[in-house]
């Protein structure tokens, strides 16, 4: 997969935004990097676009702009030469798919139907853009579409909120998510660039959905273990299950019977998106160990810890099932 597909995954969301003022592109890129999410793009449904992804590229260049309603292969010329990385088209178009392949630009056209992703898939590409996802019948039309198509990702547009984005980011054929709705029109006309910063950072958010998944406690031993599984069992009635390495007293409380990692045991953390997770909190110098990663049989990863300890626990990210 080309790199820059690799980051639109590991970023997860892409803010579709639609610029009238090409002065409104470098705060606005600026509030969304501020919000954690160094990446945006930028609609050709306005006279400003072209300026606004030259004016991205140029002061921001952490940014990954890209250009968003392509309908020619003129528009995408004139987007890749003001600094677009990435290019999308709202349907299908042979041309404009041909002419960015030719430049290796990654470029990812809108479908709805099994027949234009077989085009896609006729034409080399491994991501396409599932547009308008909620009108075409959102998560349950996606993980039907995707059956026949075992190979190609998808990114989701149309109708995504903070609100259906979890179900969506969850979905192993997900690359990312488009959305509208923490750039909106009326923000970006009105200044209101903090406002936008906020709403990015609640995407990420919900994006992630962070939340604690166990507690892990560390005994010496098999017979106390036991004992203290016992006790929180007997006292607050959680069912309780035996393992072959540790017990559980209900879901919330893991009882190991030999020192694990951490000091004291360790805190696991659940999350919508483990391999979008780890991606960021690298970003931000948290140091992942991968070399403690787990995957499933299709090689996805299911959990890892963090390097180091946190009050003497280890912490434990874990994939939401």
């Amino acid at each position: 997969m080309h790199e820059t597909l690799t980051k639109i995954h590991d970023l997860g969301i892409v803010p579709v935004v639609k610029i009238d003022q090409a002065k409104d592109a470098v705060p606005l890129a600026k509030a969304l990097s501020d919000g954690g999410l160094p990446v945006a793009e930028i609609t050709f449904r306005t006279d400003a676009a072209e300026e606004a992804i030259r004016q991205i590229a140029t002061h921001c260049p952490s940014v990954l702009v890209g250009a968003g309603t392509v309908l020619t292969t003129d528009q995408a010329e004139r987007a890749i030469k003001a600094g677009a990385k990435y290019i999308v088209t709202p349907g299908f178009s042979s041309k404009v798919v041909t002419y960015c392949q030719e430049r290796q630009i990654p470029i990812t056209p809108g479908v709805a139907t099994p027949t234009e992703i077989q085009m896609a898939l006729e034409h080399g590409l491994e991501v396409v853009k599932f547009f308008p996802a909620d009108s075409f019948g959102g998560i349950k039309t996606l993980k039907a579409l995707s059956a026949p198509f075992g190979m190609m990702k998808f990114i989701p547009t149309g109708g995504i909120t903070a609100q259906n984005l979890g179900e969506f980011i969850q979905f192993p054929k997900v690359l990312a998510c488009g959305g509208t709705w923490m750039v909106k029109d009326e923000l970006i006309k009105g200044g209101r660039f903090d406002e936008i910063t906020k709403l990015t950072r609640e995407a990420l958010e919900a994006l992630y959905g962070f939340d604690i998944g166990h507690i892990g406690i560390n005994m010496d031993g098999a017979d106390v273990a036991l004992t203290l599984t016992k006790q929180f069992s007997t006292i607050f009635n959680f069912p309780l299950k035996e393992g072959n390495s540790s017990n559980f007293a209900g879901k919330g409380i893991e009882v190991n019977k030999a020192k694990g990692l951490g000091m004291h045991g360790h805190i696991a953390v659940a999350t919508n998106s483990l391999a979008r997770a780890a991606a960021c909190l690298e970003r931000r110098g948290i140091a992942v160990d991968m070399a403690s990663a787990k995957t499933d049989a299709s090689g996805s990863l299911v959990a890892v810890y963090l390097k180091g300890e946190f009050g003497g626990f280890a912490v434990h990210l874990l994939q939401r099932k």
